[in-house]
């Protein structure tokens, strides 16, 4: 007889990273959670060795586009069923870029091996993009309204995710973002981090990848549910899986709106749980607004133990 579902907590989101938090041997600390044969499902259905990739890649591996989305998904779907088997079922799941997929599997939107076959199209074909016009991202802090304006004027540079009130990260040509770094306190910006990524993602530049997303995405199979995404692209909740192919489709050339969709939460929602890897996501929502709780499990003995 299967069990019932733990009721819906309507005061937790589950917070689901993007590939930006996973480094060499990410895995490792999972691997006795009884949820690891996710890793295994997800390499079947996208044709890849993900535990490998999580336990014996290097960085400069791991961190390859393609690579780093799958290993991202396939590690915090394990962190997830780990939360729920703990007893949480959180009403809200709020994921960045990549994450928004592993949100969707975890609402029931996308079967595991469905979402991984999405993502191993989406990883190779960004990939791709980024081999065609090379370019890549800058963390920018400490500007203000008028700095945010003046990136408007720049050229071949796109801001890419809105993490903070005083971080954004843009994309663009090497080109143009050797101009921003170097201009970029004369733009109000307090500092300015090159990042160690491969492509201009969340921009035009990943036009090139657009036609073999939107293909894998009107084949996918999608499901219903009684959870809530927000979506990345509008910072709006949706229930309804029709919505979610468009949304994902402009997702790949648009920003990142993660300040505007942590404050979509309803006001009663006052615990976040982020899945693995990493706990960046618990950085940027703690100074987005306020929380009771906050949690980043490392394994699956902390996932067991957090308590409201």
């Amino acid at each position: 007889m299967t069990e019932p579902a733990a009721a819906f907590r309507d005061d937790v989101v589950a917070l689901f990273p993007g590939q930006g938090s996973i480094g060499a041997g990410a895995g490792s600390a999972w691997t006795d959670s009884p949820h690891w044969g996710i890793v295994e499902e997800v390499s079947v259905a996208a044709g890849a060795d993900v535990a490998r990739l999580l336990l014996e890649a290097d960085d400069e591996e791991v961190v390859r586009t393609d690579n780093a989305q799958l290993g991202t998904f396939a590690l915090s779907l394990v962190g997830y069923h780990d939360l729920i088997a703990a007893g949480w079922r959180p009403r809200y799941l709020l994921g960045h870029s990549l994450g928004e997929f592993s949100a969707l599997v975890a609402a029931g939107l996308l079967s595991i091996a469905e979402g991984a076959r999405l993502i191993a199209v989406r990883g190779a074909a960004m990939a791709r993009a980024a081999r065609e016009t090379p370019g890549s991202m800058v963390a920018l802090m400490g500007g203000d309204d008028d700095a945010r304006r003046a990136l408007a004027g720049l050229e071949d540079v796109w801001v890419a995710n809105v993490n903070g009130a005083q971080q954004v990260v843009v994309s663009g040509t090497r080109e143009g973002l050797a101009d921003l770094l170097e201009r970029h306190r004369d733009l109000g910006w307090r500092r300015a981090t090159a990042l160690p990524v491969g492509g201009a993602f969340h921009s035009p530049l990943m036009a090139p990848a657009q036609a073999d997303l939107d293909g894998a995405l009107a084949l996918a199979s999608w499901g219903a549910t009684d959870h809530v995404v927000v979506a990345n692209v509008d910072a709006r909740p949706h229930t309804d899986a029709r919505e979610w192919p468009d949304l994902l489709s402009r997702q790949l050339t648009s920003p990142v709106e993660f300040v505007d969709a942590t404050l979509a939460l309803p006001g009663s929602v006052r615990v976040t749980v982020e899945m693995p890897p990493g706990a960046v996501l618990t950085g940027l929502t703690k100074r987005i607004r306020e929380f009771d709780h906050q949690y980043a499990p490392a394994d699956p003995a902390e996932m067991g133990a957090i308590t409201p």
